[in-house]
C-alpha cells in the first residue's frame, strides 16, 4: 500500500503584517440602508446595482445563519462591528510604480510583482475594498481577453457584466450570499473570446490590511466557446484579536449557460486548490492562502433558440 502524500507545508506567518490605515473612503461600522447608499454613491453604481444591493440587504436581515453546512463559529460574528467598505480613493493602476508606497510594499512582500514578471499573463491586486493594480500582458490583451477588477468591468463593459452577473448563486441562496450581494466590492471580471486559449495563468490577490473589516469581492468569469483560461486567487490578512470577515462569492466564477442566452457556449469546469507561492514548474499545485480556481471551457452543442420566460439574460 502506498503511503499517503504528506500535507503541504504552508508558512502562515508570511501575511502577518499590516501598515497604518490611510483610507479616504470609509462606510463606518454596521450594516444598514445608509451603508448601501454610501457604497453605491462612492462607486457610482447604476440604478439596477443599487436596487440589487438593497434586495441583498433585505434578504440578509431576513435569513438565519446557515446550519446545514456551517459551524457554530459563525454565531460569534458581530455584524454591527464590521466595517463594510474601506478604500484608499485611488483607482486601479497599470504600473506598480503608480501604486501608493505602503500598498505596493505590501504586495512586494507577498511576492506578487515578482510572480507577474516571471510567468503570469495578468495580475489584479485588491487592497481592502478596491483593486489598486490591474494589468494584463499586451499579447493577451491583443487576443481580446479582458481582465480587470469588477468595478472597472461594470463601468466599461456593462452589456457583458449585467447579462451574466449573479446568474449562478442567487441573492437568497443563503445569508452570506445575500450579504455579499449587498456590499460586494472588488473581485475580478474576465472575458475570454471564442477559441482563445490563454497559455499562462491570470491571478488575483486579495489583501486585507484593516482591522474589524469585511472583504466582499465578487468575481465574474466568462469563457466563450472553445476558450481556455487558468485563473488563480490568493488572499492573506494579518492576525488580529478582533473579527475580520472575508465573504467572497465563488458562484460568479462561472460559465455562460447556453439555456440562458442564445448561441453556442462552453461548459466551464473549475478546480479549487490552495495558493500562495508560485513557480514556473508547479503553479498548478500552488501554495498558501485559501483558494484558486482552474477554469477550462469545453465545447457543447448549440443552445436552443427558444428561452423560457424565467431565463432572461438581463
Amino acid at each position: 500500500m502506498k503511503e499517503a502524500n504528506s500535507a503541504v507545508q504552508i508558512d502562515r506567518s508570511i501575511g502577518d503584517f499590516a501598515y497604518p490605515e490611510v483610507h479616504v473612503r470609509d462606510a463606518g461600522a454596521g450594516l444598514s440602508e445608509k451603508t448601501i447608499h454610501y457604497i453605491s454613491d462612492v462607486k457610482e453604481d447604476p440604478d439596477w446595482v443599487r436596487e440589487f444591493r438593497l434586495r441583498g440587504l433585505k434578504t440578509f436581515l431576513e435569513k438565519p445563519l446557515p446550519t446545514h453546512w456551517a459551524s457554530k463559529d459563525l454565531e460569534a460574528i458581530d455584524f454591527d462591528k464590521i466595517r463594510y467598505y474601506l478604500a484608499p480613493g485611488t483607482g486601479a493602476k497599470r504600473s506598480w510604480d503608480e501604486v501608493p508606497e505602503d500598498i505596493k510594499r505590501t504586495f512586494e512582500r507577498l511576492g506578487i510583482p515578482e510572480q507577474e514578471r516571471k510567468f503570469l499573463a495578468g495580475v489584479e491586486a485588491q487592497f481592502d475594498s478596491e483593486a489598486v493594480y490591474s494589468n494584463i500582458k499586451k499579447a493577451v490583451g491583443e487576443q481580446g481577453v479582458i481582465f480587470v477588477g469588477s468595478t472597472e468591468g461594470l463601468k466599461n463593459h456593462p452589456e457583458i457584466f449585467r447579462k451574466w452577473f449573479g446568474k449562478v448563486i442567487p441573492i437568497g441562496d443563503n445569508k452570506f450570499s445575500a450579504l455579499n450581494s449587498a456590499v460586494f466590492s472588488g473581485g475580478s471580471f474576465i472575458y475570454v473570446p471564442p477559441g482563445v486559449k490563454v497559455k499562462h495563468p491570470l491571478q488575483a490577490y486579495f489583501r486585507i490590511n484593516a482591522e474589524n473589516f469585511g472583504q466582499f469581492e465578487r468575481t465574474l468569469i466568462i469563457a466563450d466557446e472553445g476558450s481556455e483560461v487558468t485563473y488563480m486567487e490568493g488572499c492573506t490578512a494579518p492576525k488580529f484579536n478582533t473579527t475580520t470577515l472575508h465573504s467572497f462569492q465563488p458562484g460568479d466564477e462561472t460559465r455562460p449557460r447556453p439555456r440562458r442566452c442564445p448561441g453556442k457556449m462552453d461548459r466551464l469546469q473549475h478546480r479549487f486548490a490552495s495558493h500562495h507561492e508560485i513557480s514556473r514548474r508547479d503553479y498548478e499545485r500552488t501554495q498558501s492562502a485559501r483558494r484558486s480556481a482552474f477554469h477550462r471551457a469545453r465545447e457543447r452543442r448549440p443552445a436552443s433558440r427558444h428561452r423560457r420566460k424565467d431565463d432572461s439574460c438581463c
